[in-house]
């Protein structure tokens, strides 16, 4: 029953997303995750990590409008959206982390928002790695760039090493949270960081 359940929650967003014209079924944990804890607000300047196809970044530019600014960043080409600016590139890699510095054109970011997952293996302790090692790549960038007071969120897959990544990140914030929003699957050991108030630059 609880399979049946989440297979038909996850058909539902789904086919909301493809009704309200989003990209993804994850821009539904955003749109959950921003009536929670207010990452984002009009005006803000947001770097979009692992941004394809671009769901992310279309809720993210409807939050802060026409005066905000959002930045996506992936590995993969992402069709254009209006008003959004995006960087093909790897965020692992010292030439990207360079390249989103000369386009942010030494601005200072209010957000910084990972949705970046690693290709599945099937052996979880190799996932959960990855999935660590991604959130360290987005928590540098935000460390990089975000303004003192700044916002973070990043996926994480659950696992041994999440207790050490968290108490790194509530190093550098005044409000560190694990959520799992309802647009994710029941069967997922995904869950999202919310880290707020970003204290040193």
């Amino acid at each position: 029953m609880t399979r049946w359940y989440s297979e038909r929650k996850s058909e539902h967003f789904y086919k909301e997303a493809k009704r309200d014209g989003y990209r993804s079924r994850s821009a539904f944990k955003l749109k959950q995750i921003q009536k929670k804890y207010r990452i984002l607000k009009k005006g803000d300047i947001v770097i979009d990590l692992g941004a394809a196809p671009g769901g992310w970044s279309q809720v993210a530019k409807e939050i802060v409008g026409d005066e905000g600014v959002v930045l996506g960043i992936d590995l993969s080409p992402i069709k254009p959206i209006r008003g959004v600016t995006f960087l093909q590139g790897d965020m692992t890699k010292e030439s990207s982390l360079q390249e989103l510095i000369e386009s942010m054109e030494e601005k200072k970011a209010n957000a910084v928002i990972s949705d970046m997952s690693p290709n599945i293996s099937g052996n979880y302790d190799v996932d959960h790695a990855r999935s660590i090692y991604l959130c360290e790549q987005a928590f540098i960038t935000a460390s990089t760039f975000l303004k003192l007071g700044g916002n973070f969120l990043c996926k994480v897959f659950e696992g041994k090493e999440l207790p050490r990544f968290l108490k790194e990140v509530k190093n550098s914030f005044g409000l560190v949270k694990k959520f799992s929003p309802p647009a994710s699957r029941k069967s997922s050991s995904e869950i999202y960081v919310i880290a707020k108030s970003f204290k040193k630059n």
